[in-house]
């Protein structure tokens, strides 16, 4: 509620209560009444009573029963209504989820504005997403606030069933965040504990012999219990994609919560998670160029085992005075085994294939502390953020190969057969190890004036980093420290008319160490961006519609493009400038009706820096739509407990490579969804569901080059999972 609002009840009113209700406040306004009694001294004084109740904070609840989220702590660490952001951002609910069957990061955000996937094919190793262009797989991926950080190889992944909602935050974050792409930055939110009792168990399968069982389990520690509150979130998952790649996963996500009052909650979370999965999705391209639908490694060869563990918590204490305090604290390991075969030479339709091993850990430390204050300057009231965040990684990376062919795994294209196994090379290429520092200070003012919502934020941010390197072949060893320090804006303004309509501007700087190494040993600069976005958004008063138009210019500069992916040195690609219009509907149209609509034009061009100015960055569409409907029968009708979900995915033809020699065609994708609630049919199967969910029904499997490497897409895919929740 605006504080307008109680300052209104101020001036009229002598005495009001608020009494906190769970999730709910009830506002009670006793006000004397008017006329002779309220004069009369001899008559006992007569009482209006006026009570207002409605929803507080429980935003989040509601946006798991819409696919039109309210608000977001995202774009401004202050939550605030969507419709009142001066950015773009693009919520995908837990109903969302849920409609379309969301089986990873990919495909949980590939219905949103912007967002593009696939640039290297089918790859269950990395969640490879792209906004406005950039690629955001390895600098934009964040977890509650946090990033989850990118240094050598591996990437921490996360299980869309673990999460409730995904937030994909348009243009740079800096300010904020300290690192990401001019684009923006993905932030999924965890499922925490909750004050209503949550029991769902599940079980899937699906594409190719997966077969998934899960549970989500939370609320009070024990009846009657308003302090202690649990979540605990499980999976267990073995089977196949396509391809004979493998996506196996096991987890285990504890949250307890514990609230001594209403101004005090510190939540203590964690996360234990083993995936194995393929090593290499990349096909084989003979002798003549031709790319054939082939892995160029063998599936009983090939794997790549990640074992991460998480552990943080979240405070926050509300002082008198309008002063909050909070605290997001975690820590993060990963360890990463792989290994795969490679294509070395040919004979005729014989492909010579060697093999290769990567290692790769990585430690994390990272604090976030924030003080907000709410003040006003005559009618302007200020929200006002200062923050003072800190992240530590340290990292250690190895790389072997075998020097020559092994005639035992020969791989003849004419007689394709796969099934050899075999050692896992030493380590005998080069060991890295690396240490980041980082630290930023930022401040952020929210502001309302009438009708105006203006933001206006900086940061500065210190970045150190070590790096040494032994060349163990040559028992040589190289070392470089490297230092970058960067002074990040943004400022945005909003006007909210009373119909719903809210045009908004926009203007922030991004900021990226670079981890990456150049063909002479030393760290590439650091990644800088600018983006300027003008927009307006559209939620009819009274409805769960959202609707938005923006147009954008971004500009990048120092992007690493990897060079030799035998002993991954990088080159800075320059400067590449994007210009596009963004379009984005979720509306919840009736009870019944959701719609998810977006499309995307972005012409991006290579504007300085290389021999390749003018051209367009590679696997870069101009053109993305998509558009999801969904439809559940009304009670009242013999369907009822139906529902029924269609969509469709055009991308469009992307260059092969930056110096534009070829073309990806272009490609539209059909997936549908349907689910059952067996309630319907019978009161005693209340919370018993059935779904099915198709991928690329048409089977579209294109061929994605992207620098000089070609990549199977993923064909058809379909799960069918069965849920009970009591």
């Amino acid at each position: 509620m605006p504080r307008s609002l109680f300052h209104d009840f101020n001036k009229s009113s002598p005495v009001q209560r608020v009494v906190a209700r769970g999730a709910t406040a009830l506002v009670t306004i006793i006000t004397m009444a008017s006329g002779a009694h309220a004069q009369d001294q001899n008559n006992p004084t007569v009482l209006e009573r006026l009570t207002i109740s409605g929803d507080q904070g429980t935003d989040e609840k509601k946006d798991s029963e819409t696919v039109t989220a309210k608000s977001s702590a995202g774009a401004t660490k202050i939550k605030t209504p969507l419709i009142e952001t001066p950015r773009s951002i693009s919520v995908i609910t837990r109903k969302e989820l849920d409609e379309r069957g969301a089986q990873d990061i990919i495909e949980a955000v590939r219905y949103s504005a912007g967002v593009t996937t696939g640039a290297y094919g089918f790859d269950p190793r990395f969640d490879q997403i792209y906004i406005r262009g950039y690629d955001t797989t390895t600098i934009g991926d964040y977890k509650d606030g946090l990033r989850q950080p990118y240094m050598n190889y591996g990437t921490f992944r996360t299980e869309p069933y673990t999460l409730e909602r995904v937030e994909v935050i348009k243009g740079p974050m800096s300010v904020l965040y300290g690192a990401g792409s001019p684009a923006g930055i993905i932030n999924k939110i965890s499922k925490m504990p909750t004050e209503e009792p949550i029991r769902e168990v599940g079980a899937l399968y699906g594409t190719e012999d997966r077969a998934q069982a899960m549970f989500d389990f939370g609320g009070p520690v024990s009846e009657g219990n308003d302090q202690f509150f649990y979540r605990l979130v499980g999976l267990a998952r073995n089977g196949e994609t396509n391809f004979d790649m493998g996506d196996d996963r096991y987890l285990i996500q504890p949250a307890l919560t514990w609230k001594p009052a209403d101004t005090t909650s510190f939540t203590i979370y964690g996360l234990a998670q083993a995936d194995e999965t393929d090593a290499s999705p990349v096909g084989i391209t003979d002798l003549s160029g031709k790319v054939h639908e082939l892995r160029g490694s063998d599936p009983d060869y090939d794997y790549q085992k990640v074992r991460q563990q998480q552990i943080g918590y979240l405070f926050e204490h509300e002082f008198d005075g309008g002063i909050t305090f909070r605290q997001n604290l975690r820590y993060s390991h990963l360890d990463l085994r792989s290994r795969y075969l490679g294509v070395a030479g040919w004979t005729g339709t014989v492909a010579h294939r060697s093999a290769t091993a990567v290692r790769d850990e990585m430690n994390v430390f990272q604090v976030d502390n924030q003080l907000e204050a709410k003040f006003d300057t005559g009618p302007a009231e200020h929200t006002m953020l200062f923050g003072l965040d800190y992240t530590n990684i340290n990292s250690a990376f190895a790389y072997g190969f075998d020097f020559a062919a092994n005639p035992a795994y020969d791989f003849d294209i004419a007689n394709p057969t796969y099934g050899v196994s075999g050692p896992t090379p030493a380590y005998n290429w080069w060991d890295d190890t690396a240490d980041l520092r980082q630290l930023g200070v930022y401040a952020l003012d929210q502001i309302e004036l009438d009708r105006w919502r203006f933001t206006v934020g900086a940061r500065q941010t210190w970045a150190e980093q070590d790096r040494a390197r032994r060349l163990v072949l040559f028992g040589t060893d190289t070392y470089e420290r490297k230092k970058d320090d960067a002074f990040s804006v943004q400022a945005g303004a909003l006007y909210l008319f009373d119909n719903g309509i809210a045009p908004f501007a926009s203007y922030a700087t991004s900021f990226q160490p670079v981890t990456s190494r150049s063909e002479s040993g030393s760290i590439l600069d650091p990644m800088k961006g600018e983006q300027v976005e003008l927009g307006v958004k559209y939620q009819p008063p009274g409805t769960d519609i959202l609707l938005s138009a923006v147009a954008y210019r971004i500009v990048e500069s120092n992007k690493p493009v990897l060079v030799d992916p035998q002993v991954l040195t990088y080159r800075s690609l320059g400067e590449v400038t994007s210009r596009g219009l963004e379009l984005e509907a979720r509306a919840a149209v009736t009870d019944q009706l959701d719609l998810v609509a977006a499309y995307n034009y972005n012409h991006a061009e290579i504007t300085g820096g290389t021999a390749d100015v003018g051209n367009t960055p590679a696997v870069t569409p101009e053109h993305v739509a998509s558009l999801w409907a969904n439809y559940t029968f009304a009670e009242d009708t013999a369907a009822a407990g139906l529902s029924l979900g269609a969509g469709l995915r055009y991308v469009g033809e992307t260059y092969k490579d930056t110096a534009n020699t070829g073309k990806n065609k272009d490609n539209v994708y059909f997936d549908a969804s349907a689910s059952y609630d067996f309630g319907a049919m019978d009161k005693k199967f209340d919370g018993l569901t059935a779904q099915v969910s198709l991928r690329n029904i048409g089977n579209e499997k294109p061929l994605i080059c992207n620098q000089g490497y070609c990549y199977l897409s993923q064909g058809r895919n379909v799960t069918a999972s069965l849920k009970y929740r009591w």
